[in-house]
């Protein structure tokens, strides 16, 4: 497994992949899943993967090197729009050469992308790029794609990112939400491949490996967790059964009550009940009149 995301910005793009391949719970393995393309002062595009690994390598190979009948390749591609599709067209090849042979070994041909980038004369662009070679486009509605194990890491991105955020805030949301991947799904991973671009740069701006040792990753690692903490200790507790003048932090009111749907007691055990709280009844009555 692995988790992806990349970010559209204001200001230029955002990616972060991990290194995670598990094949089996005792075989685990480390690959890339971010992949550059770039012609400095023409085009700088990233590819980043998730799903099957060997696909992925496939699908990233024949089209680094593809050229079509009409002289179209991802070198020459007037625009990301075209160089998506590019891509995708690599994809069904890849699906129609191989698919049918990895179904007789009962292998899904899964495989999910992330492409983005600039080429020279228009603007930034990130498309998401599915199994069957179809992709959508983000846009300001939707700033930021994930693929893989993308759950855990999503809830701080719709919190954070706008198409406003500054790339150094952008990428600090993407550790933090690959931080909170890492925390819960052993499936992903360090090392992480970082690449911060910057709008109209044509080539990479910012680029960075991270391990375990990565100074920056680790004080992220600490100090999310102690301020969430901090955070959920200063959220007042729940007032239960409140006076309706009781004020804020109410989260049931004495008249307003509410209950569960409570499954009726099948027969025999409700006459069980009765018969056992029968003596006790009568033993509770006795002790009231023996006080009088």
């Amino acid at each position: 497994m692995t988790y992806c995301v990349g970010m559209r910005l204001d200001h230029g793009l955002v990616f972060l992949s991990d290194s995670r391949t598990n094949a089996g719970v005792d075989q685990v393995g480390s690959f890339r899943k971010m992949s550059v393309f770039e012609n400095p002062g023409d085009r700088m595009m990233v590819l980043m993967t998730a799903g099957n690994l060997s696909i992925s390598q496939s699908i990233r190979e024949l089209v680094s090197e593809h050229v079509s009948e009409d002289g179209r390749s991802i070198w020459n591609a007037p625009n990301m729009y075209e160089a998506a599709r590019i891509l995708g067209e690599a994809v069904r090849s890849i699906h129609q050469r191989d698919a049918k042979a990895l179904a007789d070994f009962g292998i899904d041909f899964n495989v999910s992308m992330i492409f983005g980038g600039q080429i020279k004369g228009e603007r930034c662009r990130l498309f998401q790029i599915y199994s069957a070679g179809n992709f959508i486009e983000s846009h300001n509605e939707n700033t930021y794609f994930q693929i893989g194990e993308a759950k855990y890491g999503k809830p701080i991105l719709d919190r954070v990112v706008t198409p406003a955020t500054t790339l150094d805030e952008a990428a600090k949301c993407a550790l933090i939400s690959m931080d909170s991947t890492l925390r819960s799904n052993v499936s992903v991973g360090l090392p992480l491949d970082l690449l911060v671009y910057q709008n109209n740069s044509l080539a990479v701006s910012r680029f960075v490996t991270i391990d375990e040792k990565n100074q920056y990753f680790q004080m992220i690692r600490s100090s999310w967790g102690q301020q969430l903490k901090t955070i959920f200790e200063g959220i007042a507790d729940p007032v239960w059964n409140a006076q309706p003048e009781a004020g804020d932090n109410v989260l049931s009111s004495a008249n307003r009550q509410s209950a569960p749907v409570r499954v009726a007691l099948p027969e025999n055990l409700s006459a069980s009940v009765n018969l056992d709280a029968a003596p006790l009844q009568s033993l509770a009555q006795q002790f009231t009149h023996a006080q009088h």
